[in-house]
């Protein structure tokens, strides 16, 4: 996963590179010469007529230094425009709108490499393991204990009520109360063999994997209990079961589901546009252009942010949890002052604004994860 992370960020400075437009000097230009791509005559640095640069260098050096130039940074404009993405947003992306473009990075080429770098980087973040071992793994085992006495007494209670010769809807249910707790002794019995041994299938008990393929195990239990003699032809089809039985791989599982989120991250993008347009729907002068824009810089500051707090939480202990509450608090700020800035609003019209853009939000992370779930593991 990591090489596949480093070779997305030398592909995302590349296209990223390659939309931005080509300012400054482009090496030793020629007082007088011809295009060696159009023909048309050159007197600057750059063809007027197809805009290539006249000075076409042939080496290997300039080779590294192309790839380090689209990987690495944008020019000077790169710090022309964080500092305004992070301290006044509006400026940005009204000043990006309105045509003085050349100072600034794009808005889609940032994204997309602010959205590469921060996969690259979360790829080396340490998996947080659950803290279940020890007292951890006996406290599930006396609650499997628990759990199991309360099935085999509502067992007991069934075949009391039923009789000698119980009716089918009654023996369907007592067969199912037999399945339940068999399971849970079952679990019961791979529980304190973990805690003497060791899990059979070589994860490390109280690890984040094994809790992951425990609960997909006994979900898929619980369902199977469900559909017993009511549709058995369709007992372990849907979405749902697909989705379960991924999970009792939980790395293979984990590392789909980021592969796709980290593919189709972009969907953020068109998913967020109609619900910015909403709030702006009787007012003229705007385009969805202009709340692309706004959504595109906005994502870039999440994701910056994102990354900012998982480092500070996986690394600085104590203060790393002051930063990530500062972070969370940041955010709606951080809209509010784009909001404000971006369309010239005031600040009650950006105020209520910022509050249905974060109601709005939280559709678009749902509708998101919905569907990176599907395509990541529900197939």
């Amino acid at each position: 996963m990591d090489i596949e992370g480093a070779g997305a960020v030398v592909t995302a400075g590349l296209v990223a590179g390659a939309i931005e437009k080509p300012t400054g000097k482009a090496g030793e230009a020629y007082a007088h010469g011809v295009c060696s791509d159009c023909g048309a005559e050159t007197s600057g640095n750059f063809c007027a007529n197809c805009g290539q640069p006249t000075h076409v260098h042939r080496s290997l050096l300039h080779l590294g230094e192309e790839l380090l130039h689209g990987v690495m940074h944008f020019d000077a404009r790169i710090w022309r425009t964080l500092p305004l993405l992070w301290v006044n947003p509006g400026k940005l992306t009204r000043e990006w709108v309105e045509g003085k473009r050349t100072r600034y990075v794009s808005p889609l080429a940032i994204f997309l490499f602010t959205l590469f770098v921060m996969f690259f980087a979360l790829s080396f973040m340490p998996h947080p393991e659950s803290k279940t071992e020890g007292a951890g793994m006996a406290e599930r085992i006396a609650s499997q204990r628990v759990g199991l006495a309360e099935a085999e007494k509502a067992l007991i209670q069934m075949r009391a009520e039923s009789g000698a010769q119980p009716d089918p809807t009654m023996q369907m249910a007592i067969n199912a109360g037999q399945k339940l707790v068999d399971d849970r002794r079952a679990a019961l019995v791979r529980l304190e063999t973990e805690q003497r041994d060791g899990r059979a299938d070589g994860l490390k008990p109280g690890s984040w994997q094994a809790g992951i393929k425990d609960m997909a195990t006994e979900e898929a239990g619980e369902t199977k209990l469900k559909v017993m003699g009511k549709d058995a032809e369709k007992e372990g089809h849907g979405i749902g079961a697909t989705v379960l039985k991924k999970l009792q791989n939980p790395d293979l599982a984990v590392y789909k589901f980021q592969q796709t989120v980290y593919k189709f991250a972009f969907l953020l993008v068109p998913l967020s546009i109609p619900f910015v347009a909403l709030l702006f729907l009787w007012k003229r002068g705007f385009t969805l252009y202009d709340h692309g824009v706004f959504v595109l810089y906005s994502l870039t500051f999440m994701a910056m942010l994102l990354m900012l707090m998982v480092i500070a939480g996986t690394f600085w202990g104590t203060f790393g949890l002051v930063v990530i509450n500062l972070a969370a608090l940041s955010i709606p700020v951080h809209m509010f002052a784009q909001m404000k800035g971006a369309y010239s609003l005031s600040w009650f019209s950006a105020l209520w604004r910022t509050i249905a853009l974060l109601v709005f939000c939280n559709i678009v992370v749902g509708l998101f994860i919905a569907a990176m779930i599907y395509l990541g593991l529900g197939h």
